[in-house]
């Protein structure tokens, strides 16, 4: 079992940068990769972004890439999203998630374990 923790979310004027932190529980976290998603008010929730167990090897979608970045600290249990030039289409609910296998991209049906959720807000 694994709790996740979502924390950094706020408002931001488009171009403003935030950083998202995810803290996990539980003893077992380098062993899972790590995602971001994301939930735009009347859409379907989507990739972020994916990073595989040691942080090698990292994946974006489209939309953010160049502009996001996924990390994580195995010895703190947790995993950040450093969000830069934020636009007004970022605005959404970030999740973070836990999935057992590190694909590239991955569906929200893939997910093992979700957070409960930071708002993101950009403003124009």
């Amino acid at each position: 079992q694994v709790q996740l923790v979502e924390s950094g979310g706020g408002l931001v004027q488009a171009g403003g940068s935030l950083r998202l932190s995810c803290a996990a529980s539980g003893r077992t976290f380098s062993s899972y990769v790590m995602d971001w998603f994301r939930q735009a008010p009347g859409k379907e929730r989507e990739f972020v972004a994916s990073i595989s167990l040691s942080g090698g090897r990292t994946s974006y979608a489209d939309r953010v890439k160049g502009r996001f970045t996924i990390s994580r600290d195995n010895a703190r249990n947790t995993v950040y999203l450093q969000m830069n030039r934020l636009k007004p289409e970022d605005t959404a609910v970030y999740y973070c998630a836990a999935t057992s296998r590190y694909r590239g991209w991955d569906s929200p049906l893939a997910i093992d374990y979700w957070g409960q959720g930071t708002q993101v807000t950009v403003s124009s």
